[in-house]
């Protein structure tokens, strides 16, 4: 799927933590596709406060957070910093 909406913020420079990399590797996903989900506010799996936090830090610039289920026990997060330097892809347990 494609979608060809403006990305609502910068990602910055983008980093991966070696499970993240590992999980993409072995689902057979690709960052990319993540990364344009979040960075169009496909917020993935977040709980309702969350997706509250991540649209009003469209609007003050705090940081953004989502969350894809990779499998039935394993998730993706993705954060972007609040000064839009950097987005890192991550596992919860690399927090």
């Amino acid at each position: 799927m494609t979608d060809a909406r403006k990305p609502f913020f910068p990602l910055g420079q983008v980093v991966a933590t070696p499970g993240a990399l590992d999980l993409l590797e072995h689902s057979g996903c690709s960052a990319g596709d993540y990364l344009s989900r979040h960075v169009r506010g496909d917020w993935g799996d977040v709980c309702d406060e969350d997706a509250e936090a991540n649209e009003q830090a469209l609007k003050d610039g705090s940081r953004i957070f989502s969350v894809y289920l990779m499998t039935e026990a394993e998730k993706l997060w993705v954060i972007t910093e609040a000064d839009r330097s950097s987005t890192c892809l991550l596992l919860p347990s690399e927090y």
